[in-house]
């Protein structure tokens, strides 16, 4: 049986699939889902799984760079924000317009993952990163200034 946290076939792929800079949208129940997309739909019932829960596996096992969500949920949906916030601990939360975030990202995300959150503007885009301090291990690599924050983070999960 598998060792880490997450047991779904079709979100372990979704992970898998993910290269540096790919984007993986961690969506609400309600977000409009282009037909051609890829999804992994693990809504089963209202709030079940939570945004936060999903998020939290997700991290869990996604090496990522940026973290974004609506400057709505930031105004708006305090408590989803302090959550995401707290369980973001590679990089700071940054926010775009929520008509921007459904418009654009759906078209950009590599896939979209469906939980069962009822939670006004309840969706997070992580971009994929790469592990850098592994990275730029080798002798004679020169870790640019712009990477330097990363080479130093240390995973807490």
């Amino acid at each position: 049986m598998k060792r880490s946290r997450i047991l779904n076939k079709y979100l372990n792929i979704a992970i898998a699939d993910l290269g540096h800079g790919d984007l993986i949208l961690i969506a609400d129940a309600g977000f409009p889902i282009p037909d051609d997309a890829r999804r992994v739909d693990l809504a089963i019932e209202k709030d079940i799984p939570g945004i936060a829960q999903i998020l939290d596996l997700v991290m869990s096992d996604l090496i990522y760079e940026e973290c974004v969500v609506a400057e709505e949920q930031r105004s708006y949906n305090r408590p989803l924000f302090d959550t995401v916030s707290a369980l973001c601990t590679r990089c700071p939360v940054t926010t775009m317009a929520h008509e921007e975030l459904i418009r654009v990202m759906p078209t950009k995300a590599k896939y979209i993952v469906r939980t069962g959150g009822f939670e006004p503007w309840g969706n997070v885009v992580l971009k994929s990163g790469v592990d850098a301090p592994v990275w730029f291990q080798k002798p004679g690599t020169i870790i640019p200034p712009y990477y330097q924050a990363r080479v130093e983070y240390k995973d807490e999960k």
